[in-house]
């Protein structure tokens, strides 16, 4: 049977997913601003747990930023403080992956494990070590009284917030001191059985990098944020995750590399994806027979213009540059597009969100990108709801379809009922009626440029070395390749950033800060049909 013909289910316990449970209330939130404003009022609402699950935490960012609740602590560690203080019962824990201090370095740990003292063990802060050498814990999860759950790609951390608008110089897009560049991200909200397994899971996640087994906590009532609508009730939820093998009592999981594959092969018209990274060969591999088929579905990819740190760029977007390229060759009908958001304004919006819409039939929202390393070597966690083909499951399409739609809308910066009517006049291309409306001033999409790479940049995107999808592929299957003077100086490369070096490290940090507070207005050249030049300069 055709792929793009068949009936079979994508979601499937064991294969693309973990877990399928019920959620009685499902939202798709669109950027931190807010998520943080309904993490606050559901925090508010605990009675026993609350798990904080992420990559990264920053207790002096501000969660409501431009109408705060009055009498309530705006930042997180004093929100969090303020919240077990009102239920005596209450235990916040939080987990952070020990090595993002070193991407970056300077976070407020010490006044959390103060409050951890101070308020004898009822917020347990610890740090999570427990991943194989080379990875990293990257699952953005939050589970409340194991009856609401956030899980998706907003990690409560600086240089996040930020609002659909993405306004120039918005006063509020500020962090430590320093403007950033606009933010785009992604998270869900929803309560029910699913996110009793969330909870099962962090619960699970707390016990291998801490050694501490806690039971589940006793029934609570709902604690919905008032102002967040849902978009679906009483819809199943797919849990899909990654993880990496390690030591005898973890073996490896692919879920998540599944469930991509699987949703590729069943798209039939559209498929659309939002990720920070494009670098994943096998996902790049089976977007290419997708595109050499006559008749197989249009692919459009929104990405960041260039990674935020120096390192990241020198991988991820070598490793992008070689896939688009290849894809490019590929796409015999027209119909593949990679494109990168900006503001009003021109300045380019940083695309963290990690979103798959696969025709009107499936919507996933996670914490994994498309690259290598989060398909099998670090820690991942993503949600998924597939629609049926049945009358009954007509409100389910319509809203995958429609937070598809929100989000390009917002993207081209104009109303969604606009983007419906031009894709019906269109005949539902998603790539024609982006390209009706976007534009070359304003806010818009722009087609996204592959830069020129020099010889080691191709070898090291083609290696692998620093995006590997195995613990094992870290760096010793290349040592037989060195012959080119090219790959030699891509595995030097490698080595170090792969070792952790602190200069790289703070080198990435102070790149990355520079671009992001952009003192002078956000100052930075036109763009251009050589818009890359500089870059490229600047590498050599």
């Amino acid at each position: 049977m055709h792929h793009s013909e068949s009936g079979l289910r994508v979601l499937e316990e064991g294969r693309t997913c973990w877990r399928l449970a019920r959620a009685d209330r499902l939202a798709v939130i669109v950027d931190a601003a807010a998520y943080f404003a309904a993490a606050k009022a559901a925090i508010l609402q605990a009675r026993h747990t609350v798990f904080l699950i992420g990559w990264d935490f920053d207790l002096s960012i501000g969660l409501e930023r431009t109408n705060p609740m009055p009498g309530v602590p705006d930042e997180l560690g004093s929100f969090l403080a303020e919240a077990v203080k009102r239920r005596p019962g209450l235990r916040v824990f939080v987990l952070r992956w020990d090595l993002s201090f070193l991407k970056f370095p300077f976070r407020a740990t010490l006044p959390l494990k103060l409050l951890d003292w101070l308020l004898g063990k009822r917020i347990d802060f610890r740090l999570d070590h427990e991943h194989p050498m080379g990875a990293c814990h990257h699952q953005k999860i939050v589970v409340i009284d194991d009856c609401l759950a956030f899980c998706g790609g907003i990690d409560m951390t600086d240089y996040r917030w930020d609002t659909p608008a993405h306004r120039d110089d918005d006063p509020h897009r500020i962090d430590r001191g320093r403007a950033y560049q606009p933010w785009h991200d992604v998270t869900t909200c929803l309560t029910g059985e699913a996110a009793g397994a969330l909870g099962e899971l962090a619960r699970e996640r707390w016990r291998r990098a801490t050694g501490e087994a806690l039971p589940p906590p006793k029934a609570a009532a709902p604690c919905w944020p008032e102002h967040l609508s849902p978009d679906l009730t009483d819809v199943e939820v797919a849990i899909a995750r990654t993880e990496p093998a390690y030591g005898e009592a973890q073996p490896e999981i692919r879920e998540i590399e599944a469930l991509y594959l699987a949703a590729i092969r069943a798209a039939r018209h559209t498929i659309y994806i939002e990720t920070q990274y494009f670098a994943s060969h096998r996902i790049a591999d089976a977007l290419a027979k997708r595109l050499q088929e006559e008749n197989g579905p249009e692919i459009v990819v929104i990405n960041p213009r260039s990674a935020v740190g120096w390192l990241e760029e020198e991988v991820m977007g070598s490793a992008r540059a070689v896939l688009v390229r290849d894809l490019a060759k590929q796409d015999r009908h027209g119909r593949f597009r990679i494109y990168t958001p900006v503001t009003k304004g021109g300045e380019d919006i940083y695309v963290h969100a990690k979103v798959v819409a696969v025709d009107d039939r499936l919507l996933r929202v996670g914490s994994s990108n498309l690259n290598n390393r989060s398909m099998g070597l670090d820690t991942e966690c993503d949600l998924a709801v597939e629609a049926g083909a049945g009358q009954a499951d007509r409100k389910v399409r319509q809203v995958i379809t429609a937070i598809r739609d929100r989000l390009i809308a917002e993207h081209l910066g104009v109303a969604q009922e606009r983007l419906a009517a031009t894709l019906a006049t269109e005949h539902g291309s998603m790539i024609r009626a982006i390209e009706r409306l976007r534009r070359d001033d304003g806010r818009s999409l722009i087609p996204f440029e592959p830069p020129e790479l020099t010889e080691a940049e191709v070898a090291m995107a083609e290696s692998r070395l620093l995006d590997p999808d195995r613990p094992e592929r870290m760096a010793p299957e290349f040592g037989e390749r060195l012959t080119l003077p090219s790959l030699r100086t891509a595995l030097g490369i490698g080595l170090v950033a792969a070792a952790g070096i602190a200069a790289a490290v703070a080198l990435a940090r102070r790149r990355a800060e520079a671009s992001r507070s952009r003192p002078a207005r956000y100052a930075r050249p036109p763009r251009n049909p050589d818009r890359h030049a500089r870059a490229r300069r600047d590498r050599a």
